[in-house]
């Protein structure tokens, strides 16, 4: 039976600080738990039933083992996430200073097992056969990953729903320049570009974000969503249709894991078949829940969650 949803790329495990507004010199307990965008977009959309996978690599350690464990504690099929021998498996901490400051610091030295993907090992029939595709911007900064998921997305050849999450992190890359051509060259085989006003500049080059989703169409995808933060979401698609929601209140915890909960939301609604504000809507949702929240993966929430908060028009 075909997924769901197989994401691919970036998993490691987070330790974030369980004292908030304290610098990390001073934080004295930290809670671990399963990280990484395409990790945890698999996880949020199988928190709300999808049958889904992700592709990606590991260290062969101990926190190699509690990934697996923690992916099949999710609902997350873990048969694609293979050991790297002699890599460690990544670990990213965060400092805690709500509303809107959450710096991250990656341990990905000497290299993250997850840009060791193999295009040679890859089950291309099920990535061909998927309903939707996720791949992301930090998968296209290092090889073999940067081939492997480019000889995905050319096998999938468009079939189905092809996300491409942005993903842009300048500490994977030299600079946008660099990272440009490969964007572009993901974006010929997407349907739907997912990014924040960073992430679509770098894609695109324009950071307005009309003109930047006009540019993500005129690259070839379908649908062009565009995060703005405090302003909401815009979502073109190039049927002429448009939304542009704005965020759902909430008090803000830890706003890391929001991007990833709204992935997976989005891709549930796209499965739905549920027309772009109703989308959106879901997905800002689903962010804020996350939002008001510590954890990432574990934080991700349920559909009766998700409706609760719609309902009462914010996260209470």
């Amino acid at each position: 039976m075909a997924y769901d949803l197989i994401t691919m790329g970036r998993i490691g495990v987070d330790l974030y600080p369980l004292q908030t507004g304290v610098p990390l010199p001073q934080v004295s307990s930290f809670g671990k738990f399963l990280g990484g965008s395409a990790a945890n977009v698999a996880v949020a959309a199988a928190r709300l039933g999808r049958r889904s996978a992700v592709i990606t690599r590991t260290g062969d350690d101990p926190f190699g083992t509690y990934l697996h464990e923690a992916l099949r504690d999710f609902g997350v099929d873990d048969r694609w996430v293979t050991p790297v021998p002699g890599l460690p498996t990544p670990v990213t901490f965060c400092e805690v200073f709500p509303p809107d400051d959450f710096p991250l610091y990656f341990y990905r030295q000497p290299k993250a097992p997850d840009l060791e993907i193999d295009p040679h090992e890859l089950d291309l029939d099920a990535v061909r056969d998927a309903r939707i595709y996720w791949v992301t911007g930090t998968g296209l900064s290092e090889e073999p990953s940067r081939t492997a998921t480019l000889a995905a997305l050319a096998h999938r050849n468009r079939t189905g729903t092809t996300v491409f999450d942005l993903d842009w992190r300048p500490m994977f890359w030299t600079d946008p320049e660099s990272a440009r051509p490969f964007y572009t060259e993901a974006l010929k085989h997407t349907t739907v570009a997912v990014g924040n006003l960073d992430e679509v500049e770098v894609a695109t080059g324009v950071r307005e974000p009309h003109a930047a989703a006009r540019a993500l169409l005129d690259a070839g995808v379908e649908t062009a969503v565009v995060k703005q933060g405090p302003k909401g979401v815009l979502a073109v698609n190039s049927k002429g249709e448009s939304a542009e929601v704005p965020p759902l209140p909430v008090d803000v915890l830890n706003g890391l894991g929001a991007g990833d909960a709204f992935g997976g939301s989005l891709c549930h609604g796209l499965l739905e078949g549920w027309d772009l504000e109703k989308i959106m809507r879901y997905a800002n949702a689903a962010g804020a829940i996350v939002a008001s929240r510590l954890e990432c993966s574990s934080a991700m929430p349920t559909p009766d969650e998700v409706e609760a908060a719609l309902t009462a028009g914010a996260v209470l």
